[in-house]
């Protein structure tokens, strides 16, 4: 054996790899690091959503043959899936039965008797998942304080079944009146379900999130329930196929909290990993955000379907409950995202009216945009890109896509005859609408969150959100863009630095006073063992990071706001401390506070984290070496062409920069840099862009 096959046996002998993954609407992305070494591997491999987890291992073929990332090295493994959400918005979800009580049957029917759109005189609320006929009302009661006034009738329990079963219902959801304060009632009717239909699997909607509020712990159950079979089922294909490729490596996934959970709990538990996409790709760059020193980030990751934003304040994500599953609100703990359907493969069309409209079709990865030559017809965001010519001068996703411009422009040319304008301006036209739709997303998220984006910096990521980040920032008036060295693979990366999460909560509905103390801390202290025993079931051995929460508001208020604790308040009992929080937090919130105020304290919360591996990447030291473009070529920018500099990313030195308009290159990924802005490259290998004052 010579030496420098010697060496190369070494270094995979030595090697610890981690490997994180991210599966999106077009591409499957794949980050790979060694801990030992700090070396980083990365690729993109389509989707297959005929096969969906097939491209998983084509991912990991092509990491061992082009990386020399051994499957027998893998460590650790962390998995994000659109298996869950694209049931709900597809409607692709088993039937299940609803079982409540008796007068009951039209809680998820009327929900919050709210429109989605109120200025719409032809909006409609979305069909239930579960139909009318489905329902069945069981005659039991239990009292507000949690006391029985009429126990199950079980023989009605035994119809309800039969009826079920004969309406070709594969599972069942149990949620009965106040059972946030006692399940009891909903355990006996899901045991006796069970007893009498094995073949059918039983959710109750205490053990699936037990806050108050009928519609919203129905709805959460439900959710979880109508994706549960898919969910596990690709779940259970998901070890076998890691097993049979070698992995040692135990499968975790993300969560909507941005959070880890391990595979087990996760066919369980669907609906905690509804949006586990989103979420990784927001901690992942929370994690790149603290590494490069910035506090305050408004991240924007474009796919092939949708543009995601989300703000990171302090280094830290924020959090949420209500975001929408398809048409549906989601009411456990998740990142706090915004989304709108415009992503590189959005589709443009002219309306009965003349009028040029972006998304939200899409044309995913099967056909994709038709400059990908893969059957897709219909002109796209990234068509625009490539007429325009920031597009189309390297091969994209790490080799895999060629790009076609005489298809794109024929796309835009068919809407450019349609529109009686030239195929550039009509290109143009597509990416200006895209960015204004973007804009008026994130302006409601800056203002619902209170927040003034010129104090922010942009971090652009996935595959589109290079392509259009810097437009969007100079709109929104940011003076700032930091791009990282791998955008196309953020999500990805999330996985690979994300904790161990779990939230719990206890709804307790009390007046926040001396006298309520002594109850308040008993259920952190029921909610702290469970925290701790989640931690030990996920095979967490180190010390548990407990992080206390309540939800309050002032009496008379219809709805409550988060405040974290600290735990040195709960186990002194500061009430001063707690009420200072909360009046805090209203006045960041809404501006106004009332001192006098009665307080209320509806849940209890708490978050249990068990950390990750400590990861980093190797920093490289400036230099003073220029910025030499590999060539010159012909761009449509803004309303005119120009010949402007083009860059390849891997010679971009750190301490380099050069000046816009200009294009980047990567495996991943492209910039487009608009004229007035400077680019610099950080020691972490990120790309600065500012404009000037």
């Amino acid at each position: 054996m010579d030496g420098a096959i010697a060496r190369k046996a070494h270094e995979q002998h030595e090697a610890d790899w981690k490997i994180g993954v991210d599966i999106g609407g077009t591409f499957i992305d794949f980050c790979a690091l060694d801990a030992r070494s700090g070396r980083v591997a990365s690729l993109k491999v389509l989707t297959t959503p005929d096969d969906p987890g097939a491209e998983l291992m084509t991912g990991i073929t092509l990491l061992a043959e082009r990386e020399g990332v051994d499957p027998a090295q893998v460590t650790r493994f962390v998995h994000g899936t659109t298996v869950g959400i694209n049931t709900i918005i597809q409607r692709k979800g088993v039937p299940l039965a609803l079982f409540t009580n008796a007068g009951f049957e039209d809680v998820i029917e009327l929900a919050r008797l709210r429109m989605p759109d109120m200025y719409s005189l032809f909006c409609s609320r979305p069909d239930p998942l579960i139909p009318r006929d489905m329902i069945f009302g069981i005659p039991a009661r239990l009292r507000a304080d949690g006391s029985e006034s009429r126990s199950p009738d079980m023989e009605a329990v035994a119809q309800a079944v039969a009826a079920a079963r004969a309406k070709g219902a594969e599972g069942v959801i149990v949620s009965l009146l106040h059972s946030w304060r006692n399940a009891a009632q909903e355990a006996a009717v899901k045991a006796e379900i069970a007893r009498l239909a094995p073949g059918l699997f039983v959710f109750s909607s205490a053990e699936v999130w037990p806050v108050i509020r009928e519609y919203e712990r129905t709805s959460t159950a439900i959710l979880n329930g109508y994706v549960h079979p898919r969910v596990s089922g690709y779940l259970t294909a998901l070890e076998e196929r890691l097993k049979s490729r070698g992995v040692p490596a135990r499968a975790m996934l993300t969560k909507s909290n941005g959070g880890l959970m391990n595979a087990a709990e996760g066919k369980r538990a669907c609906v905690n990993m509804l949006l586990s996409g989103t979420a990784s790709g927001v901690i992942g760059a929370s994690w790149l955000a603290r590494q490069a020193g910035e506090d305050k980030i408004l991240t924007l990751d474009i796919g092939g379907t949708s543009a995601d934003f989300a703000l990171i304040i302090d280094g830290e994500a924020q959090f949420g409950t209500g975001e929408l599953i398809g048409e549906f609100p989601l009411y456990i703990p998740s990142v706090s995202v915004s989304s709108i359907g415009i992503g590189g493969g959005s589709i443009a069309s002219v309306d009965a009216q003349g009028v040029l409209r972006v998304g939200p079709e899409s044309a995913g990865s099967t056909p994709g945009p038709a400059c990908y030559g893969r059957g897709g017809e219909r002109a796209t965001v990234t068509d625009a890109m490539v007429v325009c010519g920031w597009l189309g001068h390297s091969d994209m996703a790490y080799g895999q896509l060629r790009i076609e411009v005489d298809l794109a422009r024929q796309a835009v040319g068919e809407l450019a005859a349609k529109l009686g304008r030239p195929v550039e301006q009509t290109a143009q036209a597509i990416l200006d609408i895209a960015v204004s739709e973007m804009f008026v997303e994130v302006e409601k998220l800056a203002s619902r969150s209170g927040v003034d984006l010129r104090d922010f910096t942009l971090m652009p990521f996935g595959g589109g959100g290079p392509m259009l980040g810097a437009f969007l920032a100079r709109e929104l008036g940011m003076k700032r863009v930091m791009a990282p060295r791998r955008p196309g693979v953020v999500s990805a990366l999330g996985g690979l630095v994300a904790d161990l999460r779990g939230d719990f909560i206890r709804t307790v509905f009390t007046p926040l006073s001396k006298a309520s103390l002594p109850g308040i801390g008993e259920a952190f202290e029921a909610l702290a063992r469970e925290g701790r025993e989640w931690l030990a079931a996920q095979g967490h051995a180190g010390a548990a990071d407990l992080r206390p929460s309540c939800d309050m508001r002032y009496a008379g208020q219809s709805y409550e706001i988060e405040v974290p604790l600290m735990p040195a308040w709960l186990a002194a009992g500061d009430i001063a401390a707690i009420e200072r929080a909360f009046h805090q937090t209203h006045e960041r919130i809404y501006d106004f506070h009332d001192p006098e105020g009665e307080i209320e304290l509806v849940n209890v919360r708490l978050s249990a984290v068990g950390a990750g591996p400590a990861l980093s990447f190797p920093q490289v030291e400036e230099t003073d070496a220029p910025a030499t473009p590999a060539r010159r070529l012909p761009v449509y920018t803004d309303r005119d062409v120009e010949t402007i500099d083009l860059y390849d990313r891997q010679d971009l030195r750190p301490g380099s920069g050069f000046h816009g308009p200009a294009v980047v290159v990567q495996e991943d990924t492209t910039f487009a840099i608009p004229a007035g802005m400077q680019a610099r490259v950080d020691r972490h290998l990120n790309l600065l862009l500012t404009f000037p004052e």
